[in-house]
């Protein structure tokens, strides 16, 4: 969830403060994460000026920052239309070839799963079978 009151690019520096970092890099980090994922135009505008889908890449891009080798997303594309949702899995998958990130991502949506290298399916906290989706 991003914070409301915070620009996109201080929503994206907050983990590095709070770990200690400088401001000064952690602006430069927040930015460079903003731009890896094709938000250099936005950092001073409020969550609310932006797009659902570009919400979603600031919250992505504040994963980033901590330079994580598994990212974790729960419904990352909940609350979006279906061309939204395609960008925004096409923005992990690229993420994932070009810099070896790991995305484990819970979802209900089908067609999300469909886009992914595996998928795994669980009930009631079981794991029932891991696939290989043929489109990818």
């Amino acid at each position: 969830n991003l914070l409301p009151v915070l620009r996109t690019v201080e929503n994206v520096e907050l983990p590095l403060l709070v770990r200690g970092v400088d401001p000064k890099p952690a602006r430069q980090k927040a930015v460079a994460a903003l731009v890896a994922v094709g938000l250099k135009d936005v950092p001073m505008k409020k969550p609310a000026e932006l797009s659902g889908g570009q919400q979603q890449r600031v919250a992505i891009a504040r994963a980033l920052v901590n330079e994580p080798d598994i990212v974790f997303a729960d419904e990352p594309t909940g609350n979006l239309d279906t061309e939204t949702s395609r960008e925004v899995v096409g923005l992990m998958k690229r993420l994932h070839k070009e810099k070896g990130l790991t995305f484990i991502i819970v979802t209900h949506d089908a067609a999300v799963g469909n886009q992914t290298e595996r998928v795994t399916l669980m009930r009631n906290g079981v794991i029932l079978k891991s696939v290989h989706p043929t489109t990818t």
